[in-house]
């Protein structure tokens, strides 16, 4: 077994590479990772320096691999560590550069060490590569190597290497088997399916019309009107749009149909659009921005349209995002997430522990006293208890 790094998708074929990736998720496409690289929205400019590894047999067959980042600072990461930098930064010591196993901008649960399907002993494959991780990051003396939004298989297997433990808390539906958008309507209380009615009437009332195209299918002309979308909301609210219109028109035909747009136009004008992807199973919201407020119309976009959209289309999950406890009384339900976490330095591995002692429980009784709110007549539903029980 042999694993090195490199420094670019480019060095491996999108072939190999994709051949590792389960349920045809984007996130961890070539496609998606190369692209990110291609266009400027990791690198020096943004501290997110590719760092990736791979891991082959003797025959030099691909058994594994995992995007990799060293960070110098925190941004897009979604699991907020600022407070440990500042900490950090107190006491003299340098929290940067870090190691982050990751998508760049992307709070979405996936595995984070990709494994080849077909090998005899995966589980060996996985632990190779955590302990040349944890090897490099030794002798490299950085602060912490930081895996966020690993499955809760991974989780366990970054425990037993001495990984501390964080969860935290999105809000995601599932599919039960709806015939179509009244069926997942009929689930609810009557309060939350007449406010739902409610929204969606008033969208339709003020003239709006929706479409859903696929990456191929949205125009050489309105990519930079989507892309002005996207950035308006980040400058809106003093964020960074790190992705770039030449990232978004590259995937729209490398990942066309795991493209998703939902585009809200107004006499023929578009006024909003909402980004979308999905894998075989699920559906992941990631981005919005509109011209000017309409009323219902940002839950109409980015919620009721990629419901209906599931149902349509066999999909099991839909993940909107992170955060947005308004998002319960739309069908979506906490979840709780993971990420696993290594420190160098013994001090403060203790306080940070400390602090996961504390922090552990409250993020608990948070999501189950959300659950409390479900808008469906069940109590709670399967998914979510079950879910709830297992991080």
């Amino acid at each position: 077994m042999r694993i090195e790094r490199i420094d670019a998708l480019t060095d491996i074929l999108a072939a190999e590479w994709n051949a590792l990736v389960p349920d045809r998720n984007p996130f961890l496409s070539h496609e998606f990772l190369s692209a990110l690289e291609r266009h400027h929205c990791v690198g020096e400019r943004t501290g997110w320096l590719p760092w990736h590894i791979i891991c082959r047999d003797e025959q030099g067959l691909l058994l594994g691999a995992a995007p990799l980042y060293l960070k110098f600072n925190s941004y897009g990461e979604f699991v907020f560590d600022w407070g440990w930098a500042e900490a950090y930064r107190r006491h003299g010591l340098p929290y940067y550069p870090k190691l982050v196993g990751a998508i760049p901008y992307t709070p979405a649960t996936s595995p984070r060490l990709l494994l080849a399907p077909d090998q005899p002993h995966p589980e060996t494959t996985a632990r190779a590569m955590v302990d040349y991780v944890l090897e490099q990051s030794h002798r490299q003396r950085w602060s912490s190597i930081h895996w966020l939004f690993p499955t809760l298989t991974e989780t366990g297997l970054l425990q037993n290497k001495g990984f501390l433990s964080r969860i935290g808390c999105q809000f995601h539906w599932h599919n039960r088997d709806y015939r179509d958008f009244q069926d997942f309507l009929d689930t609810l209380t009557a309060k939350r399916r007449k406010n739902i009615n409610r929204e969606r009437r008033l969208v339709r009332e003020a003239g709006l019309e929706l479409q859903i195209l696929s990456g191929r299918e949205l125009s050489e002309a309105q990519w930079p009107i989507v892309y002005e979308f996207y950035r308006s909301t980040f400058e809106r609210l003093g964020g960074m749009p790190t992705l770039t219109l030449p990232f978004f028109q590259d995937i729209a035909e490398t990942l066309s149909e795991q493209l998703m747009l939902v585009l809200a136009f107004d006499q023929g004008r578009e006024v909003a659009g909402a980004i979308s992807f999905r894998s075989a199973s699920t559906l992941y919201g990631r981005h919005w921005g509109c011209r000017a407020d309409h009323d219902s119309l940002h839950f109409e976009a980015c919620y009721y349209q990629g419901l209906d959209y599931c149902i349509q289309q066999g999909l099991q999950r839909f993940e909107p995002g992170a955060q947005g406890e308004h998002k319960i009384y739309r069908g979506f339900l906490p979840t709780l997430t993971h990420s696993a976490h290594w420190i160098a330095h013994p001090g403060f591995r203790q306080v940070i522990t400390d602090f996961l002692d504390r922090e552990t429980p409250a993020v608990r009784q948070y999501a189950q006293e959300l659950l409390q709110h479900s808008p469906y007549r069940d109590e709670v539903t399967p998914d979510a208890s079950a879910m709830a029980r297992s991080a």
